[in-house]
This record gives C-alpha cells, structure tokens and sequence, in this order.
C-alpha cells in the first residue's frame, strides 16, 4: 500500500465506542477516474454496543439513514434490538446471507435458555462439489451468492435508494459485510485492487472484533479470545481477489451476475447516483 493510500485508509476508520471494524469508503477511486463519496456507504462490525454517543455520531453526524443487518435471524433474536433500531430516522433491514425459510430457521438455539447459541455455521456443512473446490477458501462468499441473492440485491436496492448514508453489517463486518461492501463497489466501478485491499483492512482490528464478539453470549461458545488463532481469522487479499475472479469466469463478472438475479438497469443507475455523485 502507498503512502497516499495509506493515509485515505486511515481517515476512513470511524471510531465508535461500541464497534470497532467501522469505516467510510469514502475516496476509493473508480476505473473511470472518479472516487466514491463520502458519507454514502459505511461498512461496519455489530452495532449492539453503541453508545448513545455513536449513534448521535452515525445518525447527526454522518446521517445515516438506512443499515443493512446481514446477520442472521438467531443473531438477531439472541442479542435483541440493537441501540439504532430505536432511531425513527433510520430504516433497518434484516437481510440474512444464510438460507432461512421461515423465523430463525437457519440455526437453533439451545433447549436450555442459558446454554449457547448454535449458529448455522456450526451445524452440518453441506456437500461441496466440484465447482465449490475450485472456488477455494472463497467458497463460503460463493456460498451467499448462491443461497441468498435476494438478500444481496436487496442490500444494494437499500443503498442506492436511501437519500443519506447507508451502513452494511454483520457480527465481525468482514466476511458477509466484506461480500455486499465488494459487490456494490464492483457494480460502480470502484478499482479491484481498491475493492480487494479495503476487503484486507479489516484485519488490522482483528484481535478487538474477535475479543468484543466473544464477551457476547451469542458468539461465546463459536470464539474463545484466550484460544482464539487470531490469524486463523484475519482477512486476506487473496481470498476476495479468488472471489472476484471466480465470479468472472463463471458469471461474467459482478454486473452480470447481479443483472441474472433481478438487478436492473435503473437499479445501476441508482447506485452510481448514490455512490458517486
């Protein structure tokens, strides 16, 4: 990473009492020599923390006016209403990235009340074909593309119709967030290797989502921060660059992909208005 980028990472970083993996992608330059602005498209960790503080930074401060919860619906049943569900100005929309046919059916909880959350990826891993071994340690993202494209055009229709900022999470805000944030910013244009090193960013706070997450009873039986292989968990360039290119061979890259699942033109048209104007 140069100095120059270097510098516009940093100033992305928006630091929350309640959240850690918080930042604007506000200046990552597009192949056609514009950049995204500022106070459009927020990416982030859970929101369950926030103080009231942040949320006055968020909702005053940065006018958000949209989020995108893409956390599944035993994590949201198991931690409750988070502090900005309470904001009438803002819209939040539950969007879960694993298969749910009905309320909360993509996990379980435990029998016992206080014994711990299974969460789905915890249970039985489908069967993997040949396709998904050659998409590699990308085939989990591949994963939610296949499973919940409604979720993913729904998350990007949020963004691009929503007047103020949008803010797309998870519990970690790397890995689904990482796929929604990669998406939408390849639909605008947004260079790859800005797309990719934004993706990485996130694992320079990697040992404080893990050790936040973990004091959570929601998270507590899937991490041990004093076991934890915090690399294990760590981001890497290479696993959304596997992503990107996998998505162009068998797709035709993301505008393709999106376009075969309901996306339209006015929709493209929306998210460029949004993001870059």
């Amino acid at each position: 990473m140069s100095e120059a980028q270097e510098d516009a990472s940093l100033s992305r970083w928006i630091e929350l009492d309640g959240a850690e993996n918080v930042r604007d992608l506000g200046g990552l330059p597009t192949v056609h020599g514009r950049v995204v602005q500022p106070r459009r498209l927020i990416r982030s960790d859970s929101l369950q923390g926030l103080s009231e503080k942040d949320v006055r930074h968020l909702v005053d401060d940065l006018g958000v006016r949209a989020v995108a919860d893409l956390r599944t619906g035993v994590e949201v049943s198991s931690e409750g209403p988070g502090p900005i569900t309470r904001e009438p100005s803002v819209e939040v929309r539950h969007l879960s990235l694993f298969p749910e046919a009905g309320d909360n059916t993509d996990a379980v909880a435990a029998e016992d009340d206080d014994g711990p959350v299974v969460l789905p990826w915890q249970g039985p891993k489908r069967s993997i074909d040949e396709s998904d071994r050659r998409r590699g340690a990308s085939g989990v993202y591949l994963s939610y593309l296949d499973d919940r494209a409604d979720s993913v055009i729904d998350a990007l229709r949020l963004i691009a119709g929503t007047e103020g900022a949008t803010v797309v999470h998870c519990a970690a805000g790397k890995d689904r967030t990482g796929v929604v944030v990669a998406l939408a910013l390849a639909e605008v244009g947004v260079e790859r290797d800005a797309i990719i090193e934004d993706y990485a960013l996130s694992g320079e706070r990697i040992e404080a989502i893990i050790n936040r997450l973990s004091a959570r009873k929601t998270y507590a039986s899937d991490l041990d921060a004093g076991t934890v292989n915090f690399d294990r968990h760590k981001p890497r360039a290479e696993t959304m660059a596997r992503l990107l290119d996998v998505v162009d061979e068998f797709y035709g890259g993301v505008p393709a992909w999106l376009r075969a699942h309901g996306w339209t033109e006015e929709d493209a048209a929306a998210l460029r208005h949004k993001l870059l104007d």
